[in-house]
């Protein structure tokens, strides 16, 4: 007899022991789970700039012209640190998928709306990164469905399946995703092994539901809200090839990050494909750019682009006011020099408040000791209705916290904090490493198999107690009375 209540006294130490750890909260630290972005400094002579200028601009022209198809729960909220790679030219974080769990790095898109990883039998294009392998996965169902798409700098294709996936301590038991065995030579740059599109189901290629849109729609987010603090190093010449790249955050926004209210303005017409805003200003150095009104203006808010393409006339009339660009050639053509002495401050308004970008950010490249790279580059994207005119990349996000709003669908801006500007360009921050989760949170959502659309059946569920006072006080009463005993 002893020993049995020996053995209920160590059971409920130890039962104790893990609530307290569950009801402790964790120091400095906001709510859910932090997801770190990474970046990559690279250095380039002017023939590899051109050359990546060049597939840059061909590649975005791909990406939106044809390449992409079409009782309450408790919630959660998650946050991923993020990498910034090759020179705030990616930024990714990471997710886990498949039973048991898998770390992959992925490029967070807001420009798309599918998610895909390399698969274990890709052969080109996948060297030297993590691969999927369905087999090690007990959770895994090949859906039989072929899969591709084209991005900014080639194509991935492959078959569709669906899986467990986890990001930022959310988990989504069925999640249709794509295991592509061909990509392009150069699309994936280790340590980097897949995309995850964080737009709207309507543009997905697989014609899923994506994964955030299975979460919020599950009602598994405090706030329907994701969103992006970026780094810039891309102005520091001593930057490694990986950097810390800021966070990404699901279901709430970080409020040490940013100054201020959020200028949230809504998405034309109310619904949700790519996050689009219509551009209403425009200036540098003061002068103000000449937009035309309506859906000519329209800009893709694109996490998943490096720079800023628009109409070839306007971005014309940009350079113009910038005192000796002129236009490139050859592999710099869309794009524009401009002597690096000027000091070129970009502003740009969506029907808000206006935002400045960084002259660091405006110069992409040094191509000589006197000629620099302008961010900016002209791009023909069609005559399509259902295609922006504008595609806004990294080059702005890095100067605001970008807030991408479910309900209604909008894109909010706020001001970067010192917190936050005080992470660019530092050189000891520590690079995010993979994760497979955190004790946290945990929050389960359910898609259905095929369609990929969340099932409305089937809410979130938070498999992290709550623990009041008066359960640790009854726990404190059973240990006294079986210690008295023993």
């Amino acid at each position: 007899m002893r020993a049995s209540y020996s053995y209920s006294v160590l059971t409920l130490l130890a039962l104790a022991a893990d609530v307290l750890v569950l009801a402790a909260p964790s120091p400095s630290q906001p709510p859910g789970q932090t997801i770190r972005l990474s970046r990559r400094t690279v250095d380039r002579t002017t023939e590899e700039w051109g050359a990546w200028a060049k597939s840059h601009r061909e590649g975005l022209t791909n990406k939106y012209n044809g390449g992409n198809a079409k009782a309450r729960a408790k919630r959660g909220s998650g946050t991923n640190l993020i990498v910034n790679q090759n020179a705030d030219s990616t930024y990714f974080g990471s997710i886990a998928v498949g039973t048991p769990p898998v770390a992959f790095d992925v490029i967070l898109d807001t420009g798309s709306a599918d998610l895909w990883l390399a698969d274990s039998t890709c052969s080109v294009g996948c060297q030297e990164i993590t691969t999927f392998d369905s087999s090690a996965s007990s959770s895994f169902t090949n859906l039989t469905r072929s899969f591709s798409i084209t991005y900014g700098s080639g194509a991935a294709a492959g078959v569709l399946g669906q899986d467990v996936v986890q990001m930022a301590g959310f988990s989504v038991s069925n999640q249709t995703f794509a295991a592509v065995d061909q990509v392009s030579d150069g699309l994936l740059t280790s340590p980097v092994s897949g995309l995850l599109g964080l737009a709207f189901q309507t543009i997905a290629s697989s014609g899923a539901t994506p994964l955030w849109q299975n979460l919020v729609e599950s009602g598994a987010w405090d706030s329907p809200v994701m969103s992006f603090q970026l780094t810039r190093y891309v102005d520091q010449s001593g930057a490694q090839s990986l950097e810390a790249g800021g966070t990404f955050t699901m279901g709430f926004v970080n409020d040490t990050l940013y100054t201020g209210d959020i200028d949230y303005v809504d998405i034309p017409g109310g619904t949700g494909s790519y996050w689009i805003l219509e551009m209403s200003e425009l200036s540098v150095g003061g002068t103000s750019i000449s937009l035309s009104s309506g859906s000519s203006s329209y800009a893709a808010i694109d996490t998943g682009t490096t720079l800023v393409g628009g109409p070839a006339s306007v971005i014309s009339e940009l350079y113009a006011a910038i005192p000796n660009a002129q236009a490139g050639t050859g592999d710099y053509e869309g794009y524009y020099i401009y002597p690096c002495s000027q000091s070129v401050t970009v502003e740009v308004a969506f029907g808000g408040r206006t935002w400045s970008i960084s002259p660091n950010d405006f110069e992409l490249a040094q191509l000589s000791t006197s000629q620099c790279l302008g961010a900016f580059f002209d791009i023909d994207m069609g005559s399509s209705s259902s295609t922006p005119s504008w595609i806004v990349g990294d080059t702005f996000l890095k100067n605001v916290y970008s807030v991408f709003r479910y309900s209604p669908a909008s894109v909010g801006f706020a001001n970067l904090s010192t917190t936050a500007t005080a992470m660019n360009g530092d050189l000891d921050a520590e690079v995010p490493t993979p994760t497979l989760g955190s004790v946290a949170a945990a929050i389960t959502a359910t898609g259905t198999s095929g369609s990929g659309r969340t099932s409305s059946s089937s809410p979130a569920t938070l498999r992290v107690p709550r623990v009041e006072p008066t359960m640790l006080l009854t726990f404190i009463g059973l240990l006294i009375g079986l210690l008295s005993i023993v």
